[in-house]
């Protein structure tokens, strides 16, 4: 029941949440990026435009085409980018989650950045728990206002969230214990 919010409307067939843009803001804020940033689920673009407009190349694939990136369908759990030496920055299908995490992790050299939007309680569970003691994220940044994830990257009727949202920032290869800090 990974997926669930409780919500008595559907989820999305394949789980399409856009992010609010604001999200990207606040965690270019603090972080900084290999000057490469692979967006494998852009959707119709909302975070990978952030970056672009950051001045990060930005190499934007998902499952299905919505109108941004490469108009060739990619599944990131399958497939991956050869010759590939960035990092990943994403708002993975929160159903595949670990499995998205677990891969992008395994698709970036080591010292580089996976930073993912995730729920807060991902953080929760007995599988999530085994894969953070062998990858611990080096940074989780809370966010101490609700950010918005709009289905079908709908802001307009979406425009509020009861969900607690943070970014997950894994560094190939980093030992030790998370640090936690709060932003917005």
């Amino acid at each position: 029941m990974g997926a669930s919010n409780h919500s008595k409307e559907t989820r999305q067939e394949h789980d399409y949440y856009a992010t609010e843009p604001k999200a990207m803001e606040l965690l270019l804020d603090v972080e900084h990026f290999n000057n490469i940033v692979w967006e494998c689920a852009c959707g119709e673009g909302h975070l990978s435009k952030v970056l672009e407009k950051r001045g990060y190349n930005v190499i934007s694939t998902d499952l299905i085409y919505r109108g941004y990136g490469d108009n060739e369908p990619l599944n990131f759990l399958e497939e991956t980018l050869e010759n590939f030496h960035g990092d990943i920055v994403t708002n993975p299908p929160y159903k595949y989650a670990l499995q998205f995490a677990e891969k992008a992790i395994e698709s970036v050299d080591e010292g580089n950045k996976v930073a993912m939007f995730l729920k807060l309680q991902f953080l929760e569970g007995k599988s999530r728990k085994k894969f953070f003691m062998n990858h611990p994220p080096k940074v989780v940044y809370v966010s101490s206002s609700r950010l918005n994830c709009a289905k079908n990257g709908n802001f307009e009727k979406y425009s509020s969230s009861a969900v607690a949202y943070a970014w997950f920032v894994w560094v190939k290869g980093f030992k030790g214990d998370p640090i936690i800090k709060w932003i917005n």
